[in-house]
């Protein structure tokens, strides 16, 4: 099977992930929690092209979720929530401003 990546997103963050489409969303959450220092059970994965939450037990394949799919990880809150998806811009900074 061929390798995809995907984008996962939060506030200013984005993450891009090396999978294959036959790994499972907590396999997924594994390779996050390296990425992010995110523990797996406080992380939640939406793809935002259908605003579908993912499933951990079933497959990137299974769901859908296809190579460059951008996908938005919201963290469990201390109440039990779920934050909402908060996907921010990026803001730069250059070395030469314009004169």
């Amino acid at each position: 099977m061929a390798m995809i990546f995907i984008r996962v997103k939060r506030k200013k963050s984005t993450y891009f992930v090396h999978c294959e489409p036959n790994e499972t969303i907590l396999e997924v959450k594994a390779k996050l929690q390296t990425l992010s220092d995110h523990p797996i059970y406080t992380q939640r994965l939406i793809l935002l092209a259908t605003h579908q939450v993912l499933d951990d037990a079933r497959t990137l394949a299974e769901q859908k979720v296809e190579n460059d799919a951008v996908i938005a990880m919201t963290l469990r809150k201390s109440t039990g929530e779920w934050e909402d998806i908060d996907i921010q811009k990026a803001t730069y900074q250059t070395l030469y401003p314009d004169s």
